[in-house]
């Protein structure tokens, strides 16, 4: 089932031993190699350090949150070895730029959706210029279709426009 991104934000996060909030979800971890949702920074309650809860640590998700073993599961993020590379670049698609592989520019990332069972974004949503947005409205464009992420933009294989989608009536043959 897809979600949208803002179903992760302010989301509880729960110990099953103690049957209480032990943090709160501040910000989502994304791998920008494969669009992995990897874990998640969470405020801790007790005394307010900011924490990190990796996915694979979520035993269950829940309409109060996620669910984990005990406290023990939240690491500090420098004790994350193998996610350095990623939480350094820090990657949110929100907001980037998106553009055509020859360069055209389609717009900007407002939102995305995720797969709640493999936590891998499926789709971005994308606003476009106001001008655009007259004629075409926002896009919806599916993983699929992306080609490279870099740090200032997403880049996209071509759009098929709705000239290209015309298609014409036969012309009846006469004997």
């Amino acid at each position: 089932m897809l979600q949208l991104s803002e179903s992760l934000q302010n989301k509880q996060v729960l110990s099953l031993r103690t049957g209480s909030a032990v943090a709160i979800v501040t910000s989502v971890i994304i791998n920008p190699d494969n669009l992995k949702i990897e874990g998640f920074y969470c405020e801790d309650k007790f005394n307010k350090n900011d924490l990190v809860l990796l996915t694979q640590d979520i035993r269950e998700t829940g309409p109060m949150g996620f669910f984990v073993n005990d406290h023990e599961v939240l690491a500090e993020p420098e004790e994350l070895v193998r996610l350095k590379k990623v939480l350094e670049i820090g990657f949110d698609p929100v907001g980037k730029q998106v553009v055509t592989l020859d360069k055209t520019k389609v717009g900007k990332v407002s939102d995305y959706a995720y797969d709640t069972n493999t936590l891998y974004i499926q789709k971005l949503y994308v606003s476009q210029s106001i001008l655009k947005s007259f004629t075409g409205g926002s896009l919806s464009i599916d993983r699929s279709l992306i080609q490279e992420i870099t740090p200032k933009a997403i880049v996209i294989s071509e759009l098929v426009s709705k000239a290209k989608l015309r298609v014409s009536a036969p012309v009846p043959t006469t004997l």
